[in-house]
């Protein structure tokens, strides 16, 4: 089971219990515009994503996306974590927030828990991430985290053109 503490979240594996919250997250306008519309339209959906997805993802790699959790009140305000595509030579570090927790920093503690997992747990030497260049905020974060841009890249071939980031441990 994986946890990771921060000082003010709690990241751990997503269960289908979760399924409301992925339906609101992959529902916002911001996530269909900057990461891609996943088509989860119900809670079966939401429920399918999860099964196909992330949870699956903790069996077969040892990673995956994450529930990030306010320490505090418990309350579920986005997702982070890691995702081994087929596209991409390296783990990929990804990162979803509702709206209203932007700007407070939970993006970057976050994907600090998910870089000292992936270093000290997993033994990785390096992860990717990957961000539509129109992503200001996003990229942002993946500079303050230490990544470096490398390249415009197709995750496939009739996707946009995306920024790849990287960072060596």
């Amino acid at each position: 089971m994986i946890q990771i503490n921060t000082e003010r979240l709690a990241l751990r594996q997503f269960d289908l219990s979760d399924a409301d919250f992925i339906l609101a997250l992959l529902n916002e306008p911001s996530f269909i515009q900057n990461i891609g519309d996943r088509g989860v339209r119900t809670l079966a959906d939401a429920e399918k994503y999860l099964e196909n997805g992330p949870i699956p993802s903790y069996a077969r790699n040892g990673f995956g996306l994450l529930a990030v959790t306010l320490t505090e009140t418990g309350e579920t305000i986005g997702m982070c974590g890691l995702i081994k595509r087929d596209a991409l030579e390296d783990v990929d570090i990804g990162y979803a927030f509702l709206p209203k927790f932007w700007s407070k920093g939970y993006a970057i503690e976050a994907a600090q828990g998910v870089m000292k997992f992936a270093k000290e747990v997993l033994g990785l030497k390096r992860i990717v991430a990957i961000v539509d260049p129109a992503n200001d905020d996003s990229i942002r974060v993946l500079e303050k985290l230490g990544m470096k841009f490398e390249k415009l890249m197709k995750l496939y071939e009739d996707d946009i053109d995306l920024k790849l980031f990287g960072i060596n441990f």
